[in-house]
């Protein structure tokens, strides 16, 4: 931060006026868009009265006449500070020199000479400092706007996630979702994520996003909830990238930050847990402790004007460099393997800015986002309970590389003072590279269960990602905002469409070979009818492949009103009608929902009529599309075939089989589809619903005379509709019986639901079903017959704060959530065992899998406590400190379904072979009734050193992370038993992750 500015700043303050909002965190949004913009606004002034706002880094200035009401309001601003001022008498009177206009948010600046405000005059101008309100009274939702000049000051890791976090409701995802955040109870793949108007979430699975290079942040939006009519395809929450743009004044800087090895605390070793195995109680399963791991980033910029007060250009780049060495997992008798990584993230931003005239603005931004990490496995053997530890040779490894570039164009024209348009367009490409090491393209891959003394094997990698996978965007908006008296009426209409190339197919010529033992005479286990040869030996020729290229076409209009009622109350009115398809491999539609009207209302009550004390609320509907992954599981051609085979002998080189004699009938398939697509009208029930949520809000904040604002928000979040699969055999084949069928048609019946339909859980659902001669039976079944319970996931929070404003010296907010997630349904996903099949959890597979599944659910975090601050102990150090604490997740404990003769039937034909339901030896072990994991605790604390013989084109930093090093359990294993009812797990209840040690971050930064 420019501290001479900062003191000039601070002295205008104490001589003329309080800066609206300073430059910290805007909450609400008076102009709140997806196009990245804000507002400035006043009242009480005399009507007639001619308002300028320029900008002060690039020159851009609007102009706007007050209205007979005294009122004015200048929307879709670029954000950055403005000056405000009015033309009175022949006099120019600069009402605030340094407003902060905040992505969607609404900055007051009222008053003037006419309104009775005290007028300075500084350099020949004269200065008019009326009292500025700290609450924006024009925002109806809950949001927190972080500035770079914030972000620069908190000592926060370099994520967007990070800086989520800050946000009360907003808790870390489970640790099998890295880089992902949970929204007010929602799951991590619900969430939209935007640069500067263009949505970058990841479109195959909707779990993070394209990112760039931190600095090169300029505000960054985090929406928890109450957002209006322009937004949708989230029913979590919405982060709003604004990257950095070029001004007047050339600016050239760089930085460094390094993360030694050496300073880090040491990793937590992850342990057996007492689960009645004598031989693994307390056995170190990953000897976390010898991890190391050394980080360091470089980064640059460059902005300024390539032609004054017209053309400006920012382009930033960073690279960050990380080495982790690593043990893996241990078993009895010490083995397991090391793993050393190198990752690469290079990162580039470039913004261009022209304002063609102060009525018309373009912008082009171009990014490119790309990770590349190396993984190299080595052989390692340590004895337990011991230090010494041999690493022996490399034994495999690969290289990944995911990235791409995101390309945005938008055009701003301000077509009269009442009449904006907005059009924003965007193109995104990423490809996925996966290259095993010491892979050999004509090697066939061989794998052996036979005793061990018998067992060969050859090849690295059984199967393979699809070769030139990618994920495409494609999409843009228009916005039209036109001001009609005391109505801002906004109409606007966006499409995004997806497309992603994605799958798995089998190495080396298309296929593997499988040694194993049989019984000799007897079928072997899974092999379609397959017998057993005399010497008890078979090898199978195993083929697999799933993939495909998979689209999304979302689509929505929306028309709104903010109605100014009167000088006090605010009410915004608003709709939005949405469209989503998803398309097959085939590019047929499979699942398409039209005409989802989400209608959304907001109010904003000025109680005093001073923006001192201000009541709001709002309510509203949000769907979400599924993303490209439910095609590749759901709609996709699936080949999964086994041939059965005696041999005579092994060719010592290859691995290779000899001797063949065919033991079945040809290859079988478990999946009976044998690599075709499910016709796309079987995919799932008919007129499926999206995934859906109603939410409500409450909420209250007053500002203080000494500068304290407080406040507290109640929210209620209720998921009334979802989307997944189920694969049971019962309610077809029952249906079909009940119905007059044959019994064979009840059993094609039965197996084409079994394979696994999309629908909605709960609720009545119809399905068309191959009745076995490819003719399609239309099976309607009641919520009854499906047998499963209602869908529930319930969110209730309530939010306190107290923050203090930035007044030069320090500033700090203070935020606590008491809450409650419940329900029987996480969402898209299923954090108890961290499934990733977005869309398509295993909990609605068939009724026995929700017994017992009410209860809290895995993002439930009870209580949270969140800090921040920061202090300008002098002109040259500054000190801050990041503060969390929160209570643990709900724990389980999941085992097999009860072994009774009332089952015996289920658990012959239809049960998971696995300890996937809500039993634990036998016992009823309901959703969340194993207590809850530890309490989490972590204070990061920063100092920055800018001496003054540098001109404040220099300075250092140093940043505590975890600074008491308190390493929390943040989840675990949650199977109970394994192998059978009763029987011990050897990782039940293992812990799966902790949080991050104390890390030291040293940083110096230039800038000229």
């Amino acid at each position: 931060m420019n501290l001479n500015k900062t003191a000039t700043r601070r002295h205008l303050r104490k001589t003329a006026l309080t800066l609206a909002l300073g430059a910290l965190f805007a909450t609400g949004a008076a102009q709140a868009q997806s196009s990245a913009v804000g507002s400035i606004f006043g009242s009480g002034m005399e009507p007639g009265t001619v308002v300028t706002v320029r900008n002060n880094d690039t020159g851009f200035q609007r102009q706007i006449t007050v209205d007979a009401s005294g009122r004015y309001s200048i929307g879709a601003l670029p954000t950055g500070t403005y000056s405000v001022a009015v033309d009175q008498s022949g006099q120019q009177t600069v009402l605030n020199p340094g407003v902060q206009v905040v992505i969607g948010g609404g900055t007051e600046v009222s008053g003037g000479a006419a309104a009775g405000g005290d007028v300075t005059t500084l350099g020949g101008v004269q200065v008019t400092g009326s009292r500025m309100p700290v609450i924006d009274v024009s925002s109806t939702d809950t949001r927190r706007v972080f500035t770079s000049e914030r972000l620069e000051q908190l000592p926060v890791r370099e994520s967007l996630e990070q800086v989520a976090l800050l946000a009360p409701g907003v808790v870390l995802a489970d640790s099998r979702y890295p880089g992902a955040a949970s929204f007010g109870g929602s799951a991590a793949s619900e969430n939209a994520i935007y640069i500067n108007g263009y949505a970058v979430t990841n479109p195959l699975t909707n779990i993070g996003s394209t990112t760039l290079p931190f600095d090169a942040i300029g505000q960054a939006q985090v929406i928890t909830g109450g957002y209006g009519a322009e937004f949708g395809r989230s029913t979590g929450g919405v982060m709003n990238i604004v990257t950095k743009r070029g001004g007047n004044e050339w600016k050239f800087g760089g930085e460094m930050m390094y993360t030694p090895k050496g300073l880090r605390g040491n990793y937590e070793d992850i342990r057996y847990e007492h689960n009645g195995l004598p031989a693994f109680d307390g056995l170190v399963y990953s000897r976390r402790s010898m991890r190391e791991a050394n980080e360091v980033k470089y980064g640059m910029y460059a902005s300024g004007p390539l032609v004054k007060d017209r053309l400006f250009i920012y382009a930033s780049g960073e690279l960050t460099n990380q080495s982790i060495s690593t043990p893996g997992t241990a078993r009895p008798g010490g083995d397991a393997g090391w793993l050393k990584a190198n990752l690469e993230d290079p990162r580039w931003m470039a913004k261009i800015d022209w304002n063609i005239n102060d009525n018309h603005l373009l912008e082009f931004t171009a990014v490119s986002d790309t990770e590349k990490e190396t993984r190299d496995n080595y052989s390692f053997v340590y004895t337990p309970g011991q230090d010494a530890f041999r690493l022996g040779e490399r034994t495999g490894g690969i290289y990944y590389e995911d990235g791409g570039e995101l390309y945005i164009g938008k055009y701003t024209g301000y077509l009269s003072d009442n009449l904006t348009l907005t059009a924003v367009y965007g193109e995104q490409s990423v490809d996925h590279i996966e290259t095993p090491f010491g892979y050999d393209p004509s090697e066939v891959y061989v794998a052996d269960s036979r005793p061990v003394d018998e067992q060969i094997s050859r090849g690295t990698i059984e199967r393979l990602a699809y070769e030139g996978a990618y994920d495409e965007t494609r999409g843009g908006r228009l916005d039209l905002e036109w001001r009609l008296g005391d109505h801002g009426l906004r109409f606007g209409y966006d499409r995004q469409d997806s497309e992603s190339m994605a799958g798995t197919q089998m190495s080396g010529p298309g296929y593997s070979w499988r040694y194993g033992p049989c019984t000799a005479g007897q079928p072997i286990a899974g092999g379609g009818g397959a017998v057993c040869p005399s010497n008890g030996e078979y090898v199978s020729q195993y083929i697999y492949e799933n993939g495909g290229t998979f689209k999304v076409e979302q689509a929505a209009y929306y028309v709104e009103d903010r109605w100014q009622v009167n000088d006090q109350w605010l009410l915004t009115l608003g709709i939005r009608n949405e469209t989503f398809k998803n398309y097959n491999a085939d590019g047929i539609v499979y699942v398409e929902q039209k005409d989802q009207w989400a209608p959304r209302i907001g109010v904003s009550w000025d109680v005093l009529g001073d923006s001192s004390l201000k009541v709001y609320g709002n309510a509203g509907r949000y769907h979400l599309a599924m993303p490209n992954n439910v095609a590749l599981r759901g709609a996709a051609g699936s080949l999964y075939t086994n041939e059965y085979f005696s041999f005579t002998g092994i060719d010592p080189v290859t691995g290779v089989p000899l001797g063949l004699v065919e033991l079945g009938d040809g290859p079988y398939s478990a999946n009976r589809e044998y690599g075709q697509a499910p016709d796309p009208r079987s995919v799932a029930a008919k007129g499926i619903k999206s995934h859906y949520q109603d939410e409500y809000a409450l909420g209250i904040e007053k500002a203080f005379e000494n500068g304290l604002t407080v406040g507290a928000r109640y929210v209620y979040r209720d998921l009334k509709g979802a989307i997944d699969d189920m694969c049971d055999y019962r309610p077809a084949y029952n249906w079909a019986i009940d119905n007059g069928y044959s019994e064979e048609v009840a059993d094609n019946l039965g197996n084409a639901l079994a394979n696994c339909r999309l629908f909605n859980p709960g609720e009545a659902n119809t399905f068309l079903l191959d009745d076995g001669t490819g003719n399609f039976v239309e099976v309607p079944l009641t919520a009854g017959e499906l047998g499963f319970p209602k869908l529930k996931r319930s969110y209730q929070g309530i939010d306190f704060f107290v923050e203090r404003p930035f007044d030069g010296t320090w500033f700090g907010r203070v935020d606590y959530t008491l809450s409650r997630n419940y329900g029987n349904a996480e969402g898209q996903l299923k954090s108890d065992i961290g499934q990733t099949d977005v869309g398509q959890t295993q909990d609605w597979d068939h009724p026995e899998l929700m017994e017992l599944a009410n209860g809290y659910l895995p993002n439930h975090r009870k209580h949270y406590v969140k800090a921040f601050g920061f202090y300008q102990a002098s002109p040259e150090w500054g000190l801050s400190a990041t503060m969390s604490a929160f209570s643990g997740r709900p724990k389980n404990c999941m085992g097999y379904y009860p072994q009774t003769p009332e089952n015996e039937e289920f658990n012959t034909y239809y049960a998971y072979g696995g300890p996937y339901y809500f039993y634990c030896n036998n016992q009823p072990s309901p959703r969340g009734s194993q207590g809850n994991m530890p309490w989490s605790y972590r204070l990061d604390l920063g100092v920055t050193y800018a001496p003054n013989f540098a001109n404040n084109q220099l300075k250092f930093g140093l940043d505590i992370f975890n600074v008491f090093d308190r390493q929390s359990a943040q989840n675990q294993i949650e199977y109970g038993e394994n192998g059978g009812p009763g029987l011990p797990y050897s990782q039940a209840h293992r812990v799966i992750s902790y949080s991050d040690p104390r890390a030291i971050r040293f940083s110096i930064r230039a800038d000229f």
